[in-house]
């Protein structure tokens, strides 16, 4: 059977607020998603023998480490099925770059293995399977913007503006376990109410007001760890208001035109890499399930 591709889009951390740590040993947070028009594409043939195979190399992840992999193998015994499935992954979303490419791939296969499996589980039960994943899997099984709280599973959906997003790439793979157990990472945040940030007469949620009311709590550890990174935000932070999404490595800053965000883009140092992309409030995966 032909392969079937199905989008993946990259996701920003507008803002990232830790408030504490739990006694698992994971952190209470807050955040806020919002997708990217740009995608990988996870191209799925199912098998009639029951193999779950990957058909695409990821260089420096095995496949049996492969989030792809562990997605359709998961959905496979939880839905006690004797499908399998081939799965390729076309990679456009950088790696360790806090875009959630991995994660994104994730519930991809989660949402369109559903499909092609004929399981019929819906999205609350493929949301708590891609809990088991990671914590960003259930806002992209989601595919809605969203304000996330608790590990990033307690999910409100939000109207956000759709600026254009100049993302930059100092290059600098950064470890997510490496910042959130650097000692100088503050664990105080007091939580916010993101329905102080809703226009009183409908309509959708300013990114600009979002960002200056915001921080990224993991921002000053990831600079003093990774020079590349302190020098991308001090770059785009002369023309912009910039910010990490996540635990990094990429660094974004909103634009209302396009061609304000090409024309920095123009102006990149050599040795970064860096795109300019749409925000969107829904992903472009669900008009596929």
């Amino acid at each position: 059977m032909n392969a079937t591709p199905w989008p993946a889009p990259a996701k920003l951390n507008l803002f990232l607020h830790v408030l504490g740590r739990r006694e698992d040993g994971y952190h209470e947070l807050q955040t806020v998603f919002q997708f990217l028009d740009l995608h990988d594409s996870v191209s799925l043939a199912p098998r009639s023998d029951g193999r779950v195979r990957r058909i695409s190399a990821l260089e420096g992840v095995d496949e049996e480490a492969d989030l792809v992999v562990r997605a359709a193998r998961r959905l496979k015994a939880y839905a006690a099925s004797d499908a399998g499935v081939d799965i390729a992954v076309e990679k456009r979303i950088p790696l360790g770059a806090g875009l959630g490419g991995g994660s994104s791939d994730a519930a991809t296969t989660l949402r369109a293995l559903d499909r092609l499996w004929d399981l019929g589980l819906g999205t609350e039960r493929l949301a708590a399977i891609g809990l088991e994943l990671g914590a960003d899997v259930p806002v992209f099984v989601r595919g809605e913007a969203a304000f996330a709280e608790g590990v990033g599973e307690r999910l409100e959906p939000l109207e956000l503006e759709t600026p254009w997003y100049l993302v930059v790439n100092p290059g600098c793979p950064v470890s997510t376990a490496r910042v959130f157990a650097d000692p100088a990472l503050t664990r105080n945040s007091a939580p916010m109410r993101i329905r102080d940030f809703l226009p009183a007469a409908g309509g959708q949620v300013s990114v600009h007001a979002l960002l200056r009311a915001t921080r990224n709590d993991c921002e000053p550890v990831v600079r003093a760890l990774y020079p590349e990174v302190d020098a991308a935000l001090s770059w785009l932070a002369r023309s912009a208001h910039a910010r990490m999404t996540g635990t990094g490595a990429c660094v974004f800053a909103p634009f209302r035109e396009r061609e304000e965000a090409q024309q920095r883009l123009a102006e990149l140092p050599g040795g970064w890499h860096g795109f300019v992309a749409r925000g969107m409030n829904r992903s472009s995966m669900l008009a596929l399930v």
